[in-house]
């Protein structure tokens, strides 16, 4: 290899190392989703992270700042996500819709505590955070919208939007899910049966 080659050569960015706060978020996380969110005191979090009361609110002032730093950024990442797959797939809406499933679908699997956190502690939030939530599950659910009513013409966007929900539910079962089935088989039968949900086929 030349030396311009070795120049312009791109090396792949080396993965975030995940930093003491990120951990203590992850615990916390999958103590709100095992107890609910009343059941955890920050002795609780402090205690399973190995972390000392005063070094825990170093990192988050409270409970409450714990659960908007899970939950405020998921919804962000699903509405970027969601943004990306539909841009790269604007000429074909089947295209589109079984990459936003595929995505969706790897979500769920991985983060099965922060769907179970969404689905019960949502409401614990101040109204400005929930709010924020709120309003970036809409753009996400719109995106879904906009991709079945160009693959399904005869729907109006009301019934997309039902649609989308009922997908949503269906995705989003993995806090329910036991390890009977190994992974990549539940990954399938997730898509294969959000597909059926959106498509009738």
């Amino acid at each position: 290899m030349t030396t311009v080659e070795q120049r312009h050569r791109t090396t792949p960015p080396a993965p975030r190392r995940r930093s003491r706060r990120d951990e203590i978020l992850e615990i916390a996380v999958g103590l709100f989703a095992a107890r609910g969110y009343h059941g955890v005191s920050m002795d609780d979090i402090g205690s399973a992270a190995g972390v000392t009361g005063p070094a825990l609110y170093h990192h988050f002032a409270g409970k409450e700042a714990m659960l908007v730093a899970a939950l405020i950024p998921v919804s962000e990442g699903l509405l970027e996500g969601g943004r990306e797959r539909v841009a790269r797939q604007t000429a074909q809406a089947e295209a589109a819709l079984a990459d936003l499933i595929d995505f969706h679908v790897d979500f769920a699997l991985a983060n099965p505590a922060v769907i179970a956190l969404h689905l019960h502690e949502l409401d614990r939030l101040p109204e400005e955070p929930r709010r924020q939530i709120r309003r970036l599950q809409r753009l996400y659910v719109e995106e879904w919208v906009g991709v079945l009513t160009l693959l399904r013409p005869e729907l109006e966007p009301a019934e997309a939007r039902v649609l989308a929900h009922a997908a949503f539910g269906l995705m989003n079962s993995t806090p329910f899910l036991g390890g009977e089935v190994e992974r990549r088989r539940r990954a399938a039968l997730l898509r294969d049966a959000t597909m059926h949900a959106l498509t009738g086929r």
